[in-house]
């Protein structure tokens, strides 16, 4: 068993943006989805990255989930602090225009 088991975890700050910290791979991804942290905000959508550790390509379609149910939403959303690994898989996979990361 890992000593060091993978987590990712997602908060809400004062002003209502959305942190998430940590790892974000295929085995910590699906707990975030399942949480549907974007079902109860009222306005425009901000999520600071600052704080994720790691990331693969799964944080990467998070990213395009979470900005898939925004717009289902009718909400804009804006992710901050884009840790440069990300923005390197968006890139690679050519959705850095979809996220409008670049």
């Amino acid at each position: 068993m890992d000593a060091n088991p993978l987590h990712a975890q997602l908060k809400k700050s004062a002003d209502g943006c959305l942190l998430v910290s940590g790892e974000l791979s295929m085995k910590t991804v699906p707990a975030l989805l399942a949480q549907n942290c974007l079902r109860d905000i009222p306005n425009d959508i901000d999520i600071d990255l600052q704080d994720v550790e790691r990331a693969d390509s799964a944080g990467v379609a998070l990213l395009i989930e979470w900005q898939r149910t925004a717009r289902q939403q009718q909400q804009n959303i804006r992710f901050r602090n884009i840790p440069s690994q990300m923005l390197a898989i968006a890139r690679l996979s050519g959705v850095d225009e979809l996220l409008a990361l670049n």
